[in-house]
């Protein structure tokens, strides 16, 4: 065989083989005929009409990342330093989806852009409604505002947002100095607070007990002198009592009740001197002072008779 045979069956052969195409797990294969879009091709060994048919382009339908770093400005201007991760991906495997992404942008360079600067938009346009003091607390918010408004986005271009996360969010560092002079103000005020508080329930409750003590001792003082004085006032009557009846008895057997009050007022005399501590009791001794006291004593003995002889009221 000529040369020119052998170079006409290579060539034939290296067609035939090129028509073999291998499409790897996690991509699909656009394929175009003459610039205009014929099919898709799957994971895996493929056949294709050599020279005909071309790969256009190997789309990922893995999930993909990518980190974004931007800055916003607040409605009261303060400076705002995001950074974030976005999560995405293809939304399917269908034609409809896999044309979307090959033909909607030119290369994925400019997918990129348009994707990054609809997220920076976004989060521009919410943080400008805000103040800065409210920022850190409208994390969720804000992912919540990107997802309300690239879902849709991300869809006429074939792809969906499986995840956001604001990763970072900073401010000027004098901003920083700022709200971390405010925080420590704050925490001092509430523990000055907290402190008067504790103060007052002590003092409070101290002054409870003091006066539930002073209540509690008055009523046990009042209760013993109630008691003393009824102990005093049985004392007297019983003692009067007697005397009455010593009396009587005396007068009955024609006796001198005089007699009687002299043996008390001597008893009364050997008592002091025998149970005395030391202190000392002036009476008079005399006779005409022991004469007083027996008068004195017999004019009460005559008015506890003359109480007890009384008719009762009943």
């Amino acid at each position: 065989m000529s040369y020119f045979l052998w170079a006409l069956i290579a060539i034939v052969a290296m067609i035939i083989l090129s028509g073999f195409v291998t499409v790897n797990q996690g991509y699909v294969a656009v394929i175009t005929v003459f610039g205009k879009y014929r099919r898709i091709m799957a994971p895996g060994l493929n056949l294709r009409i050599p020279i005909i048919e071309q790969i256009y382009r190997k789309i990922s339908i893995q999930n993909r990342s990518v980190e974004l770093e931007f800055q916003a400005v607040t409605q009261d201007q303060a400076n705002v330093y995001f950074k974030a991760m976005l999560l995405y991906a293809v939304i399917n495997q269908s034609e409809e989806t896999i044309k979307n992404v090959a033909f909607k942008f030119v290369d994925d360079r400019n997918f990129m852009q348009a994707l990054i600067r609809t997220i920076e938009g976004t989060i521009r346009s919410f943080v400008a409604t805000k103040k800065q003091a409210e920022i850190l607390g409208l994390r969720t918010e804000i992912v919540e505002e990107v997802k309300l408004h690239l879902d849709g986005t991300l869809e006429q271009w074939g792809y969906h947002m499986i995840d956001i996360q604001l990763n970072d969010i900073t401010f000027d560092a004098e901003i920083i100095k700022s709200m971390a002079k405010v925080v420590a103000s704050n925490n001092l005020k509430a523990a000055a607070e907290n402190e008067g508080q504790a103060l007052l329930i002590t003092k409070t409750k101290a002054a409870e007990a003091e006066g539930n003590a002073i209540k509690i001792s008055a009523l046990a003082e009042k209760e013993a002198a109630m008691q003393r004085g009824q102990g005093i006032a049985l004392f007297r009557q019983e003692v009067a009592k007697g005397m009455a009846s010593a009396a009587k008895e005396m007068t009955d057997a024609d006796l001198d009740a005089s007699f009687l009050l002299f043996s008390m007022w001597t008893e009364a005399i050997k008592n002091f001197a025998e149970n005395g501590k030391g202190n000392v009791i002036f009476l008079d001794g005399s006779t005409d002072g022991m004469q007083k006291t027996i008068h004195q004593m017999m004019a009460a003995s005559r008015l506890t008779t003359l109480d007890d002889e009384k008719p009762s009221a009943n």
